[in-house]
């Protein structure tokens, strides 16, 4: 008996530093489960992050849920986020750092009715507007103030500004002239209410020159310090990457992956799957390194906005090509 103990033990014991060597990390979500962060549940479900020797826990966001406020207070090693958001709280104290992105294009859009007489962003004036807050809005305040748009709505040719809820309503019910939409969602979520393409204006921010980069990977500063920390930001970043090229080339599987990791029950297959093709379309091309011009045009973006711009300040640090360049090692 002892013996055998002996060997189970002896047989058991390497199992157990394996799974003592696996590094944990906690990755938070912009927003909830669905097919926007496809490559992520991806590489969970397909086993890449395990190959890496990671234990990877994906925190949904929501409406109530500041991926920058999560990580400021501990609660996750990377976050994903966009641009602006992460460089006004980098100003603002908290040292973000870009780390990849796996994103290389923008899906945000202004969605008009086509019926109010819309046709140019110079007709925006005296409208009303549904737009994004929580860190969201600054691409369309960055865009007015290049219009030399107001947006108080109280003087002549300015906008009246809508704090848009995470929904298509205020389209729908004609509350508003336009509202934001994402190329992969809202926009098809007001196709799904009846509304033709026809009868939509849409204006894409990459057209207008202004978009901003949306859903890069951000650390903290301080925790780039650490050699090991890196390594592992470097396997994840490799692990993520895998997921992304597998959920473009596969996106009704993709799709199906997402959906099983909806605890909500809230996603459709319908939507999921269209979504997967429209994301695609972002992050088609992208090996997660960061475009030092796509990241310029950001930063430009943002400091003009007149009087009240996004950020103050050309950013320093605020992103990194260590990782990436290990992660492609």
């Amino acid at each position: 008996m002892k013996n055998t103990l002996l060997a189970a033990g002896l047989t058991l014991a390497p199992l157990g530093a394996l799974a003592q060597e696996m590094d944990e990390v906690t990755l938070q979500l912009k927003w909830v489960t669905q097919a926007q962060f496809a490559g992520y549940y991806v590489a969970l479900e397909n086993g890449y992050y395990e190959e890496e020797g990671l234990d990877v826990t994906i925190l949904p966001g929501g409406p109530d849920i500041a991926p920058t406020q999560v990580i400021a207070g501990g609660g996750a090693d990377v976050i994903v986020e966009w641009m602006p958001a992460a460089l006004a709280a980098r100003e603002n104290g908290l040292p973000l750092v870009n780390i990849a992105q796996p994103f290389a294009a923008s899906g945000m859009q202004l969605t008009c009715w086509g019926d109010v007489g819309i046709e140019s962003p110079e007709d925006l004036d005296n409208r009303t507007l549904g737009v994004w807050f929580f860190g969201n809005e600054y691409p369309f305040l960055s865009w007015m103030s290049t219009l030399g748009i107001a947006t108080d709505g109280a003087a002549e040719g300015s906008v009246e500004v809508l704090k848009q809820g995470f929904n298509v309503d205020p389209l729908l019910q004609r509350q508003a002239d336009c509202i934001s939409t994402m190329t992969y969602n809202e926009y098809w979520q007001v196709i799904d209410a009846g509304v033709t393409p026809e009868e939509l204006v849409n204006f894409r921010y990459d057209e207008q020159g202004v978009a901003t980069l949306e859903d890069g990977l951000y650390v903290m500063e301080e925790n780039l310090e650490d050699p090991e920390f890196v390594d592992e930001m470097a396997r994840f970043v490799r692990a993520s990457m895998r997921g992304w090229k597998w959920a473009e080339e596969n996106p009704e599987e993709a799709a199906m992956i997402v959906l099983d990791y909806d605890e909500t029950g809230a996603q459709t297959e319908e939507h999921q799957i269209r979504m997967m093709g429209e994301v695609a379309k972002l992050t088609a091309g992208s090996d997660g390194s960061l475009d030092e011009e796509a990241y310029q045009r950001t930063v430009d973006t943002l400091l003009g906005g007149g009087s009240d711009p996004v950020i103050t300040a050309e950013p320093e640090g605020a992103f990194t090509h260590e990782v990436t360049d290990a992660a492609q090692n």
